[in-house]
């Protein structure tokens, strides 16, 4: 099979997704009641693997690619694939946790990034303006449209409010694996890249630095940071394209606002 084949999913195959995808939720919801001063990612990522266990469900991360953990935990000027550590959180910090799941054959994705008590405002505007972005990505997801469509509305309305979008990473189509055609980048020209059709399923996920848009891959192979070291922010969704638009798979409900 082509590997940059898109693969449409049935409405069977959806639900099954959305079961995935709603422990994604739940997991990142059991990770916000821990989410304080002096915890460490390490301790984060033993509670994630362990939820995930109990419900029946393997975490995707685990292995992948020779990642070591469970979870993706990326701190301040981190922007993704943070490998957690015994470093604890301080007061002021902000962690984007990314996280996945195989559930009956089927993957989930979503990432949320949360504050650490007491963060600065201007710091939580980003992170206000990234999920805001997220939100409109996924309302500019339509059958008959194009991938462009979702990474030229993200990256408008992130520039328009003086923030930058990271180029050398993007979204992606997801499954029964948890990367498939297509990519989603964050940016890009309306009408542009592979059309949108029903049973099209995809992690739309906005990675957005409070600087610059220049990014430094860490010498531990997986680790990505911002140049100039200001504050990133991260949120993704995993969505499905049913009767002509974006229906959300994953989910923030379970997650405790801690500010």
């Amino acid at each position: 099979m082509n590997s940059k084949m898109i693969i449409l999913k049935t409405d069977e195959e959806i639900e099954f997704m959305r079961e995935a995808n709603r422990l994604v939720g739940m997991t990142l919801g059991e990770l916000s009641k821990h989410i304080k001063p002096g915890i460490t990612t390490l301790e984060l990522d033993r509670i994630a693997e362990e939820f995930i266990r109990d419900h029946g469900a393997i975490p995707t991360f685990l292995g992948y690619g020779g990642f070591p953990n469970s979870i993706c935990t990326s701190v301040n000027d981190h922007i993704v694939h943070g490998i957690p550590n015994n470093i604890p959180l301080k007061d002021g910090d902000i962690i984007s946790v990314d996280c996945g799941t195989k559930l009956r054959g089927f993957c989930g994705d979503s990432a949320y990034t949360f504050c650490v008590g007491e963060v600065d405002e201007k710091v939580k505007d980003l992170l206000r303006v990234t999920k805001e972005s997220l939100y409109k990505g996924i309302e500019s997801a339509k059958a008959e449209g194009r991938i462009g469509d979702i990474g030229s509305t993200i990256q408008e309305y992130c520039e328009k409010r003086g923030y930058s979008v990271v180029r050398e990473l993007v979204g992606h189509g997801i499954g029964r694996e948890m990367h498939e055609a297509p990519e989603v980048p964050n940016y890009g020209r309306r009408g542009t890249g592979p059309k949108i059709s029903n049973g099209m399923c995809i992690a739309i996920e906005p990675m957005i630095n409070m600087g610059g848009k220049k990014v430094v891959f860490e010498s531990d192979g997986w680790t990505v940071r911002t140049k100039d070291r200001k504050p990133s922010a991260h949120f993704e969704h995993t969505i499905a394209i049913r009767n002509g638009k974006a229906d959300i798979l994953s989910t923030f409900e379970f997650i405790k606002e801690t500010n």
